[in-house]
């Protein structure tokens, strides 16, 4: 099968980011992902896009350094085809608890890696495919919590995905007229290791009974989002947050 091109892909050597390198790959996509320290999850899943008939590159960098952000499209290797789409996954929550007791350096470390960090890797992307007179499709991960705020959990990391949503919606108005869409995923809670790096492993199934459908999401399901937003099959979708929360 020939290639629809690349996509990029921050935080993808597990959970919502891994599930999004393996279905892209089934679409017929090349992947680039990048990932934090996670050397042999990263290579288990460039084997897995392998394994699909699709190339596969691996980056380690840290979403968080905004003085890289202007080099990772220059470390993308060369044999791959040419980028076509950008997912914002990366994201951090800090420790869970209440807002009064979170530390400057948490609130500082999630704005820098989930929202600054994409901002302006976003800024790279977009300006490349202008340049190009090429257009393309950004999906930005968000959370459930931009909308119910995440009382008593973690306010910070809520508000750091409502200035997703906001970039999200006026960055795609922006950018309309040179054919790069702009759209955002908000996951609500899934099955994913951020809750243990959160401090609280079996969160989902504490939160369970909050969720309408009573249950949390499966990584997979959230990636079938945003691999549509991604594709053609959405070509007339841009500026949408489309919830993938269970009907949270």
């Amino acid at each position: 099968m020939n290639s629809l091109g690349t996509v990029l892909i921050t935080g993808g050597s597990r959970g919502i980011g891994a599930a999004t390198a393996r279905l892209v790959a089934a679409g017929g996509y090349d992947v680039c992902f990048t990932y934090a320290s996670r050397h042999e999850a990263a290579q288990g899943v460039v084997a897995e896009v392998q394994a699909l008939g699709r190339q596969a590159a691996a980056l380690q960098a840290d979403a968080g350094d905004t003085a890289a952000a202007d080099g990772l499209l220059q470390r993308i290797p060369a044999s791959l085809p040419p980028l076509v789409g950008l997912v914002n996954n990366a994201g951090i929550t800090g420790p869970l608890g209440p807002f009064l007791q979170a530390s400057p350096a948490t609130m500082r470390q999630v704005l820098e890696v989930n929202v600054l960090g994409l901002m302006l890797l976003t800024q790279q992307v977009a300006r490349r495919w202008r340049d190009e007179g090429r257009g393309g499709s950004i999906v930005n991960v968000s959370s459930i919590a931009a909308t119910l705020g995440a009382p008593g959990e973690y306010v910070h990391y809520a508000a750091s995905k409502a200035a997703v949503e906001g970039f999200t919606v006026g960055l795609a108005k922006e950018l309309a007229g040179d054919g790069i869409r702009v759209n955002a995923v908000s996951p609500g809670t899934t099955l994913t290791d951020i809750h243990a790096a959160a401090g609280e492993p079996g969160r989902p199934q504490r939160v369970a009974a909050r969720i309408p459908m009573r249950r949390p999401g499966e990584a997979h399901e959230i990636a079938e989002a945003i691999v549509w937003l991604l594709s053609q099959r959405s070509s007339y979708v841009t500026g949408s947050v489309l919830k993938v929360a269970g009907g949270l």
